[in-house]
């Protein structure tokens, strides 16, 4: 299985780490495409991403694009053309998108949300989300959109996706692994 994670300079630093070391422990192969050489989070941590959002072609296809949050680096990502193309090819053929934090606004911005669907976000960002039916549970599945609330859930979120990408049992070993539950 082959995961996306785009970064963008202001991407929230918790959100990106967990999604991606959750993911790797998992087994799957994660690709992380950033906005640049280096992409320095909001708390300041930076990250070399793999590649470039822009070098990815319309012959890459992923089984999962996961967006982090972060309020800049979800703007930042609003404003990156390649990446609405990526996402809404992927949209296309109902490939899993995950998005967590603010980072449901991309969904929202780039016009891939169906009318009706059920999702959740920050606090901060819900008067944006509210054209759907928003939820405050902490994780959130609808058809192949799942949705998180922030930093505080991204342990949760990474579980659900490697639930959903992979299975119980690795969801299960991972999270024993880390010592989420005892």
């Amino acid at each position: 299985m082959t995961i996306l994670v785009p970064i963008s300079n202001g991407t929230e630093d918790m959100e990106a780490v967990i999604i991606i070391d959750m993911l790797r422990r998992a087994g799957l192969d994660v690709t992380v495409a950033g906005d640049g050489d280096m992409v320095t989070c909001a708390r300041g941590t930076r990250i070399i991403p793999d590649m470039a959002i822009d070098s990815i072609d319309d012959d890459d296809w992923y089984d999962a694009i996961v967006l982090p949050g972060g309020s800049v680096g979800v703007s930042n990502m609003i404003d990156n053309d390649s990446l609405a193309h990526i996402l809404a090819r992927h949209r296309n053929k109902k490939r899993l998108i995950g998005a967590i934090c603010a980072a449901p606004r991309v969904l929202h911005e780039f016009g891939l949300l169906k009318a009706g669907a059920t999702i959740t976000s920050h606090p901060s960002v819900a008067e944006d989300l509210k054209v759907y039916a928003y939820s405050q549970d902490r994780v959130v599945e609808d058809d192949n959109i799942i949705t998180s609330r922030g930093a505080g859930t991204a342990f949760e979120f990474a579980l659900i996706l490697i639930q959903r990408l992979t299975d119980d049992a690795t969801a299960t070993r991972v999270a024993t692994d880390i010592v989420l539950y005892e």
